[in-house]
């Protein structure tokens, strides 16, 4: 797994935009579930939001060694996030460096109003965005509403659910394939949770392309998976027909 940045190395990012090393295994991060930042059990969940705060807290004042925890604990899902928006290890180191930096830089403006890993993923967002434009990766575009890729969501764990393992990497694969701004949308909104609202702001668009993004993505999803599933489904049968 990639090595998170510390914080005494965030303000040399401007400067080293490849100091972080690469991971032995990438696509780990990518089938892994970004780490959640609290748990199910509201007791642990407010314990880890109280002590993400104090972090957050302390780093606000200048203490470098809080902002060092920070980016351990939040470092799998700003990084996955990044990898499956760029779908590019290289590119999502970029944007991991960029949105730390941003977040560094920008800390005294966290206000509390919503918790620091939804202002961090944000942040993170908006930089993919960025480096896919600058670098020229938005291709021609070539999951009905009420479908939701619950078996990506950070936390949801899908032992036990029919064929999940298989299903989980049929997805992760058609996502792969979508174009960048579809990518970007379904990410944010099914697995990262984030409303209209944030996407549109953070991708620069409205709130009506946002949905009308996450509608087709969802569409090309549907498509990619289950009927190609149902075509590989026949041809099982027949070569079992053929066996007997």
């Amino acid at each position: 797994m990639v090595a998170p940045v510390a914080a005494t190395d965030v303000t040399r990012l401007g400067r080293n935009r490849r100091s972080v090393r690469s991971a032995k295994d990438p696509m780990s991060v990518v089938t892994n579930e970004p780490t959640r930042d609290v748990a199910s059990d509201t007791s642990v969940e407010s314990s880890i939001d109280s002590e993400m705060g104090s972090l957050v807290a302390d780093a606000q004042s200048g203490d470098r060694r809080a902002f060092d925890a920070i980016v351990r604990r939040t470092w799998v899902g700003t990084y996955s996030l990044a990898l499956r928006l760029t779908g590019n290890e290289d590119d999502a180191r970029d944007v991991c460096q960029e949105a730390y930096l941003r977040a560094y830089r920008g800390l005294r403006r966290f206000r509390g109003d919503a918790r620091f890993t939804t202002w961090l993923y944000r942040i993170t967002a908006n930089c993919a965005s960025t480096h896919l434009g600058r670098r020229g990766r938005h291709r021609h575009e070539v999951l009905d509403d009420d479908f939701v890729m619950s078996d990506l969501s950070p936390g949801v764990d899908p032992v036990g659910r029919a064929e999940s393992a298989r299903l989980r990497e049929a997805v992760q694969n058609a996502l792969a394939t979508l174009p960048p701004r579809l990518r970007a949308v379904v990410v944010l909104r099914d697995i990262y949770d984030l409303s209209h609202e944030v996407i549109a702001a953070e991708l620069g668009i409205s709130v009506s392309a946002a949905k009308v993004r996450l509608h087709r993505a969802r569409r090309r999803l549907r498509d990619d998976v289950f009927l190609r599933s149902e075509a590989e489904g026949r041809v099982d049968d027949d070569v079992d027909d053929q066996a007997v």
